[in-house]
């Protein structure tokens, strides 16, 4: 049976830093939004590779995490009720005879919409796999691309592959001093060469040192498999084209995270370089009532830059109150004086 089509005033794509500040703004405007992403938490790209790693071009905040600005991104947008579908993909868009937009996505959510706005990133992002043959049939079960829980994988034998941000920062929270630790943690990358913070290599090499995270470099080939099917042990060949098994129970692969523009291409908006382009007046692309913010984006001067994603999303607001609410004169309202989006906002009165 084909579910029922959610009916709101927009979708979001993307639950990025844009996407999340682009709720706010509809908000301010008192525009409904539900937000669909791909990935299974809200963050975007910034929580999956760099969650505690520091930024310091937010204006007024001097330095902050960015699990932190993601954090208060949420807690800002928190009093317009956001709907957050989560670790599904837009599969399909299509403006409506009476102009309205048909979207669903991969898990089968089905909207309604007067308008969407496309703040996803450089495109959906997907997990970087390992070319190994016959790995796949291992996913969800022995091979992970994110680490939920490090203490669910006490007492196993662990191997992590990768040499960015994300396979590092896993190796660390996987030898962490405690009680529930794995049998053994060892880092897999193809040479003794990595490309993440100083700070977070520093504390990799010292984990190696001590003898807590083992480190084996070489390029994985193929797969042991028991007789029941289950993952026994990875076939790495090292540079001197010798070859080693490495036994495990449990894999974690943290190569970063590949963006794919998917089904946007087909939507009809003009794509130029992979990118979208906009009217900046609006951030509408030629299809009426789609609109872009933030990395997706292309338009003379753009940099991709958090804050430009948030003034995006400032003036993609008021291009969609005009389609939401086009018999109404939009007027701008500030937060220091206005009554009514103090009321909004949840703000007591004085």
């Amino acid at each position: 049976m084909t579910p029922q089509a959610i009916e709101t005033d927009t979708v979001v794509i993307g639950a990025g830093p844009a996407g999340l500040f682009q709720v706010f703004e509809l908000g301010l405007l008192e525009i409904g939004a539900h937000v669909v992403d791909s990935l299974p938490v809200p963050g975007g790209q910034l929580i999956e590779l760099y969650a505690d790693k520091p930024i310091y071009d937010i204006p007024g905040i001097p330095a902050c995490t960015a699990r932190e600005l993601v954090d208060s991104l949420l807690k800002q947008a928190a009093p317009f009720k956001p709907q957050l579908h989560l670790g599904q993909e837009v599969s399909a868009l299509a403006v409506q005879d009476d102009g309205r937009l048909a979207i669903e996505t991969s898990a089968g959510t089905r909207f309604l919409a007067k308008a969407v706005v496309i703040a996803g990133g450089v495109g959906a992002f997907q997990p970087r796999r390992l070319a190994v043959a016959g790995l796949e049939r291992h996913f969800d079960t022995q091979v992970f691309h994110r680490l939920h829980d490090p203490h669910a994988l006490a007492g196993q034998h662990v191997v992590v592959a990768g040499g960015v941000d994300a396979a590092l920062d896993t190796a660390l929270a996987l030898t962490e001093p405690g009680g529930q630790r794995p049998a053994s943690v060892t880092l897999l990358h193809r040479r003794d060469v990595f490309q993440a913070e100083a700070g977070t290599i520093a504390r990799v090499r010292d984990r190696i040192a001590s003898g807590a995270l083992r480190f084996v470099s070489g390029q994985p080939t193929g797969l042991d498999e028991t007789p029941d099917g289950r993952l026994a042990a990875l076939q790495v060949t090292h540079g001197d084209a010798q070859t080693l098994r490495l036994p495990l129970d449990t894999l974690v692969v943290g190569l970063g995270l590949s963006p794919k523009l998917g089904p946007l291409a087909d939507w009809g908006v003009v794509l130029e370089r992979k990118q979208v382009v906009v009217d900046t007046g609006t951030f509408q692309t030629n299809v009426p009532g789609v609109f872009a913010i933030g990395d997706i984006v292309t338009y003379p001067g753009k940099k991709r830059l958090i804050l430009s994603a948030f003034h995006e999303a400032a003036l993609a607001s008021f291009g969609i109150a005009a389609l939401v609410y086009p018999d109404q004169r939009i007027q701008l309202q500030y937060t220091t004086t206005s009554t009514r989006l103090h009321e909004l906002l949840g703000v007591p009165h004085t």
